[in-house]
């Protein structure tokens, strides 16, 4: 008996040794953090203020009941005027009503990669401290509705490359830059966009789109900003769930079996039984690996040991919030239930949203087999829609990191899935890497302040976003 006990003991220590080996190494051989030099002047930052300004005083709204092109129009001859160099070599094309797609040239033009963001913004409601779309500088910061949402990261893009053509830059390969004009209503423009590339054969090697940036560190313990970089976005799967009258199961109690009893009954189900899958899914591990060696050691010690503490994180995960939760499998929310009196039905729409697509054709059973127990019928919607992550190991998601690295040396790159939509998802499927992040660094309000009051964006955030792009477009092989 003494033997087998310290036979444990012996593998429990070994144990141990194993956990915190791979802690040490981890912490000693990350990349060292260092001080970030100042890019640009204040004169110089202030210069870029001023002209993204002008182009935060087009009040381009997208709205989902028609299109107005007064203020897209205004936009244009802005951008026209801020960048003529940029105008005088690219070709522009225009898709559905102002979706635009401007093309330089490369030295070898068998080659593509993409540059987005989107110049339509939400509306400037509620109480703010500076009109909605002022553009002007007040304390350090310009405002306005789309300093971050993303009028930011598309004035930095048509700078970087206005001054990379001024000094007679020629690209490796093809540069595209594109921007839609209904991104926040989920329009048609990349869409349509994506059609041409297809019926001319164009694929990306890479497309740097917004979605990701550099926020207040995702995990506790972390001294420093991580920029966050989205390799990869929920798909989105809706379910039109009708219970019809007197349908209902016949095990089911009289007062149980009306539409909305059973409607009621089926949505409490799906909700709070743990029916769906829940793994921690390449994305989510490699967040994991990347912000590992800057957390607290015993932090790092749970996150460099992913082999053993795994199902403990797929676990914890959901109940530390609902965007860490999302990360891990499908989820499913039900925002309202309707009554059709007469033709006797109650209605709901399940709005579910996945990682994974052949995980969700296991979840979509369970639902099915919940909605049979309550007599309810289930209709997919015609607009659901799965596009596939970027490659981890692609050379352009190293790259990008590099680029970070090389720009904003004090934070710490890393991938995690997006659980918002963006234009990108569109182009997945001629580009094994779609990356979703804006070189724009935010503080907690300036993130809170999207769709919502008092966007802002600093002026050094403003002008570190164009050295990114100029260093990345000029450095791409």
């Amino acid at each position: 008996m003494k033997e087998v006990f310290i036979c444990l003991l012996i593998l429990f220590v070994f144990f141990i040794m194993i956990l915190i080996f791979n802690a040490l190494k981890v912490k000693f051989t990350a990349r060292k953090l260092t001080e970030r030099k100042v890019h640009k002047t204040e004169e110089e930052q202030k210069e870029y203020a001023l002209k993204l300004g002008e182009m935060i005083r087009c009040e381009t709204v997208s709205d989902s009941e028609g299109y107005d092109d007064t203020e897209f129009k205004k936009l244009r001859g802005v951008v026209e005027k801020l960048f003529p160099t940029v105008h005088e070599r690219a070709e522009k094309m225009t898709f559905s009503d102002d979706c635009w797609v401007y093309k330089i040239k490369g030295k070898d033009e068998n080659r593509n990669i993409m540059i987005m963001s989107h110049h339509d913004v939400v509306a400037a409601t509620g109480e703010w401290s500076h009109p909605g779309f002022c553009g002007e500088i007040y304390d350090g910061a310009l405002w306005g509705r789309g300093t971050v949402d993303t009028k930011t990261p598309l004035f930095a893009e048509f700078q970087a490359l206005e001054e990379l053509l001024s000094e007679g830059f020629i690209p490796e390969c093809n540069v595209y830059l594109g921007s839609s004009h209904n991104e926040e209503i989920g329009g048609d423009g990349i869409p349509e966009a994506l059609k041409y590339f297809k019926e001319n054969n164009i694929t990306f090697e890479t497309v740097l789109d917004e979605g990701g940036a550099i926020i207040s560190p995702p995990l506790p313990g972390i001294k420093t900003n991580c920029a966050m970089m989205a390799v990869h976005e929920k798909g989105r799967y809706t379910l039109n769930c009708y219970a019809k009258d007197g349908s209902g199961h016949k095990g089911l109690a009289a007062n149980s079996n009306t539409p909305v009893a059973r409607m009621s009954a089926f949505i409490t189900e799906v909700n709070t039984k743990n029916i769906f899958i829940k793994r921690l899914y390449p994305e989510v591990k490699s967040m994991f690996t990347h912000l590992c060696p800057y957390t607290p050691f015993i932090m790092t010690i749970l996150f460099s040991n992913l082999w053993c503490f795994g199902g403990l994180l797929k676990t914890v995960m959901p109940k530390l919030n609902a965007q860490a939760g999302s990360m891990v499998g499908t989820t499913c929310s039900f925002n309202e239930i309707s009554t059709n009196k007469e033709e006797k039905y109650c209605h709901s729409k399940a709005f579910i949203r996945c990682v994974n697509d052949k995980d969700l054709e296991e979840d979509l059973k369970k639902i099915e087999r919940i909605a049979k127990k309550y007599d309810i019928e289930l209709v997919p919607a015609e607009n659901n829609e799965y596009f596939k992550p970027a490659k981890l190991n692609h050379k352009a998601f190293d790259f990008t990191k590099k680029c970070i690295n090389d720009i904003f040396p004090d934070v710490i790159p890393a991938p995690y899935i997006l659980p918002a939509g963006t234009d990108a998802r569109h182009l997945s499927g001629i580009c094994d890497c779609v990356i979703r992040f804006a070189p724009i660094e935010m503080n907690d309000q300036q993130f809170a302040s999207v769709h919502s009051e008092n966007e802002n964006m600093s002026l050094s955030s403003i002008a570190n976003c164009v050295v990114f792009y100029r260093h990345y477009l000029k450095n791409y092989k």
